[in-house]
């Protein structure tokens, strides 16, 4: 295949990312990366899936050479504080899952079914997988070769200083980059993009344009004019307050995710600062309450300045559109909870690649690539929607009306039937095709976390508790004994040779 020329509209880690996934995939490629020199990277998240991982082996960057400058430190899941107070427990974790949990899901799936019929068995997420206690341990998720288990886990990172490094060697692997305004886009007869005019006056012509303008939408919308479907009636987050706040000599290997009054707020570990920043609705409570709120949280002063954000929670009708395919903010956005923003970005672009080997652009290829990725984006909507639906939190309008709420997708609505019928939850996600890559094990603990089962029926038995019967406490207290602490990992990449 002639690759085609490329032109990205937009840095930051979404326009980066795609650059070097191209480059990858087209090594003979032309392309070209126009962003305005004054924008700011939106920088919400900071934290990342696997798949960011997976981004880096693909391309060949150590993570030696990569998270020293970029401040970054190991994410091995995310912690839930607050959510559901009827629970047993005050919080939960969602782990990544990791090739050692083959031996211990099995006794969790099983619990949860013999909890879910009754039985008093341990069913929390933290005690059955590898991760979770990785994490309250403070542990990096890298073993030595003695202990080979393939892990997974992601990462925090400073989102401006990873678009920076990855601009660097993408510009070293060949991609062009222009530090310019697009002034206008002009196009052909036939409706496709044909160039970008920048304010210098340069016409940079493309057989192929990739929106990466953020919520903007240069070309997908402004241009194209695709629709974007709202996520409103099921997502109620619409803004958000950050501040960073000085490091911590441990940095923890979890994102914290903590409940507060309208919405929640994020603890994001780097080396050089705690990101924090609080997400809420303002439908139900004002940007200077909720910056009230953080501050008082995170004890701030009148001189620590806070950023305030809002943005729009859906997705575009399409997101390849003609000539044009939209990436990251641009084709839609699902508020960070479970930190899937740059997942969304990874899979977008390697589906895309995919699909135009097969078909280059046909109307077809375009739409068999379109409805791939609004399953994807659904199946992550529908998993962020549980974490409010099932919230036990009724301390105000905002959690009130979360649990309250009808407007729910119908897979979401199929998962929760089966697993309140006693159902097998792993057959309703075969049966969806489980587009999201929220699997069986993130369901279980989402909703073993938030404490989702019936009363207890009968008194303990052992014969139902495969936790005891299997001895999982132990095995994963021996299996923790080969990681070493976060900071010991962290320090040793530091002190190698730039």
């Amino acid at each position: 295949m002639t690759p085609p020329r490329v032109v990205i509209l937009g840095g930051g880690s979404a326009g980066w990312i795609t650059a070097h996934l191209m480059r990858h995939a087209w090594p003979d490629a032309a392309i070209t990366l126009v962003e305005a020199p004054d924008i700011a990277t939106i920088g919400v998240g900071e934290g990342s899936t696997p798949t960011l991982k997976r981004f880096f082996e693909v391309i060949g960057i150590a993570e030696a050479e990569w998270m020293p400058r970029c401040h970054a430190t190991y994410k091995a899941g995310i912690r839930f504080d607050g959510w559901s107070p009827a629970a047993p427990w005050p919080s939960y974790r969602h782990p990544f899952i990791t090739q050692v949990d083959v031996h211990t899901r099995e006794a969790f799936v099983l619990n949860c079914r013999n909890r879910r019929l009754g039985h008093d068995v341990p069913v929390h997420p933290d005690a059955f997988l590898l991760g979770a206690r990785l994490s309250a341990e403070g542990k990096a998720p890298i073993a030595p070769p003695h202990f080979p288990f393939r892990m997974e886990y992601g990462y925090h990172f400073d989102a401006a200083l990873l678009g920076a490094f990855l601009r660097d060697v993408a510009v070293a692997r060949g991609v062009v980059h222009r530090a310019a305004r697009v002034e206008q886009v002009t196009r052909h007869a036939n409706g496709d993009v044909a160039a970008l005019v920048t304010d210098a006056g340069e016409a940079i012509a493309a057989e192929l344009f990739v929106d990466c303008s953020g919520f903007a939408g240069r070309l997908i919308e402004q241009v194209l004019d695709v629709p974007f479907h709202g996520f409103g009636d099921h997502l109620f987050n619409d803004a958000a307050v950050v501040a960073p706040t000085p490091p911590v000599a441990a940095p923890a290997t979890e994102t914290v995710a903590t409940a507060l009054s309208n919405g929640w707020c994020w603890s994001i570990p780097l080396q050089h600062r705690v990101g924090n920043g609080y997400v809420y609705a303002s439908a139900f409570q004002s940007a200077e309450a909720a910056e009230t709120e953080l501050r008082a949280r995170l004890g701030l002063v009148d001189a620590d300045e806070v950023r305030h954000l809002r943005f729009r929670v859906g997705r575009r009708a399409r997101h390849w559109e003609r000539n044009v395919v939209a990436v990251g903010l641009s084709q839609g956005f699902i508020e960070p909870l479970e930190a899937t923003a740059l997942h969304l970005v990874l899979n977008t672009v390697e589906q895309f690649i995919g699909h135009y080997a097969r078909g280059k652009g046909t109307a077809k290829d375009r739409g068999a690539f379109n409805e791939t990725i609004n399953a994807r984006i659904e199946g992550v909507r529908d998993y962020i929607v549980a974490h409010y639906k099932l919230t036990t939190r009724t301390d105000s309008d905002y959690w009130r009306a979360n649990a309250a709420n009808v407007a729910l997708p119908d897979p979401l609505l199929d998962i929760l039937d089966t697993w309140f019928r006693r159902g097998d939850l792993a057959e309703a996600l075969r049966r969806q095709g489980n587009a999201s890559h929220f699997g069986e094990l993130s369901w279980h603990c989402l909703l073993a976390g938030y404490g989702a089962f019936p009363p207890v029926s009968e008194a303990p038995r052992d014969d139902v508790d495969f936790h005891a019967q299997r001895d999982v406490a132990a095995f994963l207290a021996g299996c923790a004994l080969n990681y070493p602490a976060q900071r010991e990992v962290l320090a040793a990449q530091s002190a190698r040779p730039a």
